[in-house]
């Protein structure tokens, strides 16, 4: 048997039509305009003759909920051929997207799934071409200064590293990249009633024609609070050509070769019960409208006080069932969970993973919000005001997740 490592790489645009709602603020109103950049699912797989490998389907979107990311993932899993267990639907969290493909993510922001977006972005996905060629795949890290920080202090945890999956055809031309960083795609405000794929969007067209699938890493308290400028289509820009010059710089040094297999991909869940939630509700206090990071984050802090209330309000499970992946290609490991982790989780399991180099991704398979550190549930942030989750669900999550990357 043939064991040359095979790539299958394409982007669709999946934008769909003005007149539909958008996700990712409370604050915003009205519906989607137009467009200001396309929305793309972008579909990454690697595998061998005798090995049905991974395939990565990175979608732009707020979230990819159990039920879409069960349709896309039997969607792709059709057009390649392999189970639906070797795929990932990972999202960008981009704030500029539909509410309709995955419906409501959290009482705080209320949303009906919209069966006609849905059917078109599945039916895109199932009826892609999917050619297989032969591939070399490079590793390379990178430090991004200028992209994000930490959004409740600018000198808090922050990974600020991309990772770079570099895949070349045999003749050493770049066909694809998978790369990953994590940061909130927040350059867009509420505001903005047009489509965009945010920053990560520019940094795909920068390094155009390369196929690119993005994928978000550990950015629950990780955004460009204090690093933008401005918001709006040029803020989008700069910011996304801030990552795509990094990734650029990167290749002018060698990257590490990676062995010449299909990447394994392992699962396994956890078992997470909700918290319990205030008997009582407060008021949030009035806040200033603004966008300075005070500003946004009194702002911020009084939307969690409405969302807490909300929930409590609300008919919650009594326990989620998480599920957690690990894909392995010779040193390189992804970690994929379906939740917002904060900044520190990603670098703690990071540090305690046996493997050479761990990249740790959120948004993917699901989403089941905030999992929110210690310090934020001590301060009482907008995302410990509305994760369902308290420390000891926090712990068993991140223990199941380090026993994962172990095994």
């Amino acid at each position: 048997m043939d064991h040359s490592l095979l790539l299958a790489a394409t982007a669709l645009d999946v934008t769909p039509p003005p007149g539909h709602r958008m996700d990712g603020y409370a604050a915003r109103s009205g519906l989607a305009t137009g467009t200001a950049d396309p929305l793309q699912a972008t579909i990454i797989w690697l595998s061998t003759e005798d090995s049905p490998g991974v395939l990565w389907l990175s979608l732009d979107a707020i979230a990819a909920g159990t039920e879409l990311t069960a349709e896309l993932a039997a969607a792709a899993a059709s057009a390649a051929g392999i189970p639906a267990a070797n795929v990932l639907v990972c999202a960008s969290h981009t704030h500029s997207g539909p509410s309709g493909w995955t419906g409501e993510i959290h009482p705080v922001i209320p949303a009906e799934r919209e069966r006609t977006l849905i059917d078109q972005l599945v039916t895109a996905i199932a009826d892609v071409s999917l050619v297989r060629r032969p591939v070399r795949a490079t590793w390379r890290t990178t430090e991004v200064i200028g992209l994000g920080t930490n959004r409740h202090r600018r000198n808090g945890p922050h990974d600020n590293t991309a990772g770079i999956l570099a895949l070349y055809d045999l003749t050493g031309s770049l066909q694809a990249i998978l790369l990953d960083f994590a940061c909130h795609p927040t350059a867009h405000g509420p505001e903005n009633l047009l489509w965009s794929a945010d920053w990560p969007g520019a940094t795909r067209a920068a390094l155009a024609p390369t196929v690119v699938g993005y994928l978000q890493g550990a950015a629950g308290d990780v955004s460009p609070r204090f690093t933008r400028q401005s918001r709006g289509p040029a803020e989008v820009t700069r910011l996304g050509r801030i990552l795509a010059e990094e990734v650029t710089d990167a290749f002018k040094s060698p990257g590490l070769d990676l062995p010449d297999e299909a990447p394994t991909i392992h699962r396994t869940t956890a078992h997470l019960p909700v918290r319990t939630l205030p008997t009582t509700t407060s008021t949030p206090e009035p806040t200033a409208q603004g966008d300075s990071p005070s500003q946004r984050i009194a702002q911020t802090r009084a939307d969690g006080v409405r969302g807490q209330s909300l929930m409590s309000t609300t008919t919650l499970p009594p326990a989620y069932d998480l599920p957690l992946s690990r894909v392995t290609l010779g040193p390189v490991t992804w970690l994929h969970l379906p939740v917002e982790l904060f900044a520190a989780h990603g670098i703690y399991l990071q540090a305690t993973s046996p493997h050479p180099i761990t990249r740790v991704i959120g948004y993917t398979d699901g989403y089941f919000g905030y999992i929110v550190d210690p310090d934020a549930a001590h301060h009482e942030t907008y995302e410990a005001l509305i994760t369902y989750f308290d420390q000891p669900a926090t712990n068993t999550l991140l223990g199941t997740a380090a026993d994962l990357l172990a095994r």
